[in-house]
C-alpha cells in the first residue's frame, strides 16, 4: 500500500525536542510538555502559531497521578484554540501517537502537527506499579495480585527457556545500552557496566534483576510533522515518514506463548508492505527497539523479522547490534540508558532517528550513511506493537 497508491500525501518529520529524563524533575507535567514542545518549535523555525493541530501522547492517567490527563496537559502542549487528539497505548504510545499525527498530515487536513509525549511518573506514589493492578481481570487474573514485573518475568523465562538463553546472553543488552546512553545529553542512567554486575543485581523477580530493567523517569519529547510542501520551505533536510503499523492483540496474555511477540511482527509486516520492503534485514539500517527490559530489545528485533527467532542474543553477541555494527540497534542508549518516562520514551525513538537520519546525532551517531530507520514501541498488557519506518 504505497503512498502513490492511497492518494496520501507525503509527510515529514522537520523538527524535534527532547528534555532530560529524569527521576523527580522540578517542572510539572505540563512544563515538561511546554520544553520539549518549544525546543521542537526552535529546531525548525516555527511557532505555535504555525501549527495546525497538536497529538498528545501520555500512559495511563495514573501515572501522572492525574485524571483526564490530556486535557490537564492541553495548554502545556500548546493545543488552546486548535484541533487536539490524545492517544495511548500504554507504551507503545510514543509511535502511535506518531502515526495519529501522520494520519493528520497524510489526509490533507493540516500542513504542520505538533505530536508531544510527556509522562511524570515520579507523581504516582510509591510506584507506578501500583496503578497496575486495576487493568487485570477482576475474576480470573487480580485475586493473584499481579504486577508487571513478575509478568515480565514468565515471559523473559519462557524466552529463556524456549531457546536455551542464559542470563548473560541476556544481560548483554543492559550493558550495551547504558554504554551508549553515556553519549546522550538527556540520559538518566548511563554507565559503564559488566555483564556481571547486571548478574549481581538484585533479584526482583526471578530471572529480572534490577539491571535487566529501565527506570522510573519523568520527561518529555515533541516532534513536529509537515506535508511535502510545507516540509520543503521548513528545511532543506526533512526525514520522511515512509509507514507505519500497528496491532492489538487480546489482553488476555494467559492463552499465548509469551516466547515470541507476533502482534509485533504484525505491525511490523503492516509498516513493511506499506513502505514496500521486501528484505527488511537488508533494507532497515538502523533500529530503535523498545527496550524497558533488557531481553525485551532481543525480543522486539525477532518480532520485528531482523533477527531470527531465538538468534537476537547471538547476533548481539557478535556485535552486529553495536553502534558501529551492521545493524545498530538503540545506539541512543534506549529506556535502559536514557530513561523510561513511559509514552515519551517511544516518542524518543523516533526524534532519534530523527537525528540520526539527518547526521545530527552527535557523540552516539552510527557511522556510514543511513538512510532508512525503523522505530518501534510496545505497551498495555504485552499487546501493542507500533512501528514507523523513516527514511531520507
Amino acid at each position: 500500500m504505497a503512498f502513490r497508491r492511497t492518494g496520501l500525501r507525503r509527510v515529514a518529520v522537520v523538527g524535534a525536542g527532547m528534555t532530560k529524563f529524569v527521576r523527580r524533575a522540578q517542572e510539572t507535567a505540563q512544563e515538561l510538555a511546554f520544553h520539549a514542545s518549544r525546543l521542537a518549535l526552535d529546531s525548525c523555525g516555527l511557532r505555535i502559531q504555525d501549527i495546525g493541530a497538536v497529538c498528545l501522547g501520555t500512559a495511563p492517567d495514573a501515572f501522572d497521578g492525574v485524571h483526564m490527563n490530556g486535557e490537564y496537559l492541553s495548554d502545556g502542549a500548546g493545543a488552546y484554540g486548535k484541533p487536539f487528539m490524545r492517544a495511548y497505548v500504554g507504551g507503545g504510545t510514543g509511535v502511535f501517537s506518531v502515526i495519529q499525527g501522520w494520519y493528520h498530515v497524510a489526509s490533507g487536513l493540516f500542513d504542520a502537527v505538533l505530536v508531544v509525549c510527556e509522562e511524570k511518573m515520579s507523581s504516582c506514589l510509591p510506584h507506578p506499579q501500583a496503578a497496575f493492578l486495576t487493568i487485570f481481570d477482576h475474576t480470573t487474573e487480580r485475586p493473584l495480585k499481579p504486577n508487571l514485573l513478575w509478568i515480565f518475568a514468565l515471559e523473559m523465562n519462557r524466552y529463556m527457556q524456549k531457546y536455551g538463553l542464559s542470563k548473560k546472553d541476556i544481560a548483554r543488552v543492559a550493558v550495551k545500552n547504558k554504554r551508549n546512553a553515556m553519549d546522550h545529553p538527556a540520559a538518566q542512567l548511563a554507565a559503564e557496566i559488566t555483564v556481571e554486575d547486571v548478574l549481581n543485581s538484585e533479584v526482583l523477580a526471578w530471572p529480572v534483576q534490577r539491571l535487566d530493567v529501565s527506570p522510573t523517569s519523568d520527561g518529555a519529547v515533541a516532534v513536529i510533522l509537515a506535508s511535502e510542501d510545507a516540509a520543503k520551505r521548513i528545511t532543506d533536510k526533512p526525514v520522511w515518514i515512509k509507514s507505519v503499523g500497528w496491532c492489538l492483540d487480546s489482553a488476555y496474555w494467559t492463552n499465548r506463548d509469551l516466547s515470541y511477540p507476533e502482534y509485533v511482527e504484525r505491525a511490523a509486516r503492516m509498516a513493511y508492505e506499506m513502505a514496500g520492503i521486501k528484505e527488511p534485514r537488508k533494507e532497515i539500517h538502523i533500529v530503535e527497539p523498545y527496550d524497558p527490559f533488557d531481553y525485551k530489545e532481543l525480543h522486539h528485533l525477532e518480532g520485528l523479522l531482523l533477527a531470527p527467532k531465538g538468534e537476537a542474543p547471538r547476533l548481539l553477541a557478535e556485535g552486529v547490534f553495536d553502534r558501529d555494527g551492521d545493524l545498530p540497534a538503540t545506539p541512543s542508549g534506549g529506556l535502559l540508558g536514557v530513561g523510561n518516562p513511559i509514552a515519551a520514551a517511544g516518542l524518543m525513538k523516533v526524534a532519534e532517528l530523527f537525528w540520526q537520519l539527518r547526521g545530527e546525532a552527535g557523540k552516539r551517531q552510527v557511522p556510514g550513511n543511513p538512510r532508512t530507520g525503523l522505530a518501534q514501541a510496545w505497551g498495555d498488557l504485552m499487546q501493542v506493537g507500533t512501528v514507523a519506518i523513516l527514511g531520507v
